[in-house]
């Protein structure tokens, strides 16, 4: 959950909100609180990989089951590129050449080839690479924490007042932290390979977000009061740093946003291909999608497709572009998961493993907090929602024709 946006996203909402952009933090996280829940009861009816994928497909049928799977496959794709393009970014302030448009085409490669070559290999070692790079970012987000801490503590900050911003503002801050908070759903796509998920997901879930919003708010905080120019800043930390730490406070942090981006492509790259496995497993997906590599036993086929369409959406959009789109497509998915508590609790022969009380209120204000925000959905953004859905049509239709043929 604690992606690299964390490096990226402070100049941006501190370019809408100013010296109120801490709040925004914790109004996102209640929000996100109250999806969590819906998302902690329904996951615990299932010991199946698939997500949010199979949720909707048992609450609602085959066809949104389908479409959940390519607007899931959407968030984890453009929020891959936009943690892609800030990888650049932050790369250029330690070696300048990669700001070259023709260096940052090869990072970019690389970055995302690399990955994908790890996780082919077997899910031990993309999980091991992953745990390993989220525990080693958590040192310089400490230090950051601390020293920045420190440094308001005994100097006059350095915020300007700001004025009081629009509906719209806040709007669009909730949006992109809807991407920041994001992600928690793609940990639940490889449940058949975890040991007790009934147990173990629920409880995760919520002691991800709680670190999360304490960790993004005081970011934030220390970022807009000892860097005056932080909005719309495209390397934040690493300007703030510099003023408190000095140049070696910089490059520390400079390394850790390296560190924990390529740790959060790492487990992007992990998680998301097995949607495209499970859903060539339910047929929903033609078979070749499906395959299992003979030595490593991985679904081979599913990351190398997961990473190329990555690269193409990184070489197509900046960070922003990217994290608005994962944002905006995250609402709808997170809407359904809502609805899908009111139907299973219905369903007399299933039985959760965790049934929340409240869950059904959370699941009312989860959907009209959804609704809320998707009205910021620019024209872009609905066209490609249409052709997900239109994408999804058509798999559909495929799948059910080649069942009459069988």
């Amino acid at each position: 959950m604690l992606g690299g946006s964390i490096f990226g996203l402070p100049g941006n909402i501190a370019a809408l909100l100013g010296s109120l952009s801490p709040i925004a933090y914790f109004l996102a996280g209640l929000g996100i609180a109250v999806i969590i829940v819906c998302f902690a009861e329904v996951a615990s009816y299932f010991h199946s990989s698939g997500g949010q994928y199979l949720y909707v497909r048992e609450a609602f049928g085959r066809f949104p089951g389908i479409w959940m799977a390519w607007l899931f496959l959407l968030v984890r794709i453009t929020a891959a590129a936009a943690n892609a393009n800030l990888f650049s970014d932050y790369l250029a302030q330690v070696w300048k050449p990669a700001a070259d448009p023709r260096i940052h085409v090869a990072v970019l490669t690389f970055l995302i080839g690399g990955l994908a070559a790890v996780n082919v290999r077997g899910v031990t070692a993309g999980a091991s690479l992953s745990n390993v790079f989220a525990v080693t970012k958590l040192v310089p987000l400490t230090l950051f924490v601390f020293a920045g801490g420190w440094f308001l503590a005994t100097h006059t900050s350095l915020v300007h007042p700001a004025a009081a911003p629009s509906l719209d503002q806040w709007t669009e801050a909730l949006l992109l932290l809807v991407y920041a908070y994001g992600g928690f759903e793609a940990a639940l796509v490889p449940m058949a390979e975890a040991k007790d998920p009934k147990r173990d997901a629920p409880f995760a879930l919520f002691v991800g977000l709680g670190a999360c919003i304490a960790t993004y708010a005081a970011v934030q905080w220390v970022v807009i009061y000892t860097l005056p120019d932080a909005a719309g800043h495209k390397t934040p930390m690493a300007a703030a740093a510099n003023v408190f730490l000095g140049p070696i406070g910089a490059a520390i942090i400079t390394t850790g946003a390296l560190v924990s981006i390529y740790g959060y492509m790492s487990s992007n790259i992990l998680n998301a291909p097995r949607m495209i496995y499970a859903l060539a497993e339910q047929k929903d997906l033609p078979s070749p999608l499906g395959h299992v590599h003979p030595t490593f036993r991985t679904p081979w086929v599913a990351i190398l497709v997961f990473a190329g369409v990555v690269w193409l959406f990184a070489m197509a959009g900046d960070f922003r572009w990217n994290a608005i789109i994962s944002g905006v497509t995250r609402l709808l998915g997170y809407a359904a998961v809502c609805g899908a508590v009111f139907v299973f609790r219905r369903r007399p022969a299933m039985r959760p493993a965790l049934r929340i009380p409240g869950a059904p209120l959370c699941a009312l204000l989860g959907i009209a907090m959804c609704a809320a925000l998707s009205l910021r959905m620019g024209r872009f953004e609905f066209l490609l929602m249409l052709l997900t859905a239109a994408l999804a049509a058509g798999t559909w239709i495929w799948a059910v024709w080649r069942k009459s043929q069988s």
